[in-house]
């Protein structure tokens, strides 16, 4: 599958997840600017995301992709949620995307999952 840049400055909420390093942002689908597509990433140079859907097959025990899905939404949201790991309110962020999963129903308040890797600027 080919790969998608996305480039942004936003609120990131950097977390860990088992032995990855785990960015989570969100993007508008339109001009409303709802946050509608979750954007949950691997920070490095090298991954592809994969980690992730493979975490919430072996970790969270989802064998549905809709499931996994949410499961990573749900750790994402977590993070960002009770504010226990890195909250950067405005950084500059490339990602590049490699899979994108429509949800059959809003979910924390995503409609997409976007997934990936991430690399962040000007940061410490």
């Amino acid at each position: 599958m080919s790969l998608t840049e996305l480039a942004a400055t936003s609120r990131v909420t950097v977390f860990p997840l088992d032995a990855l390093t785990v960015a989570y942002t969100t993007r508008s689908g339109d001009k409303r600017g709802l946050g509608d597509i979750g954007l949950v990433t691997i920070v490095d140079e090298h991954s592809d995301g994969d980690e992730l859907w493979r975490l919430a097959r072996d970790l969270g025990g989802r064998t549905q992709e809709k499931d996994q899905a949410r499961w990573i939404l749900t750790q994402a949201s977590r993070a960002r949620t009770v504010r226990a790991y890195v909250d950067l309110p405005g950084v500059r962020w490339t990602a590049h995307i490699r899979r994108r999963f429509v949800l059959d129903a809003l979910f924390a308040n995503h409609e997409v999952l976007m997934t990936g890797r991430m690399v962040l600027s000007g940061c410490r």
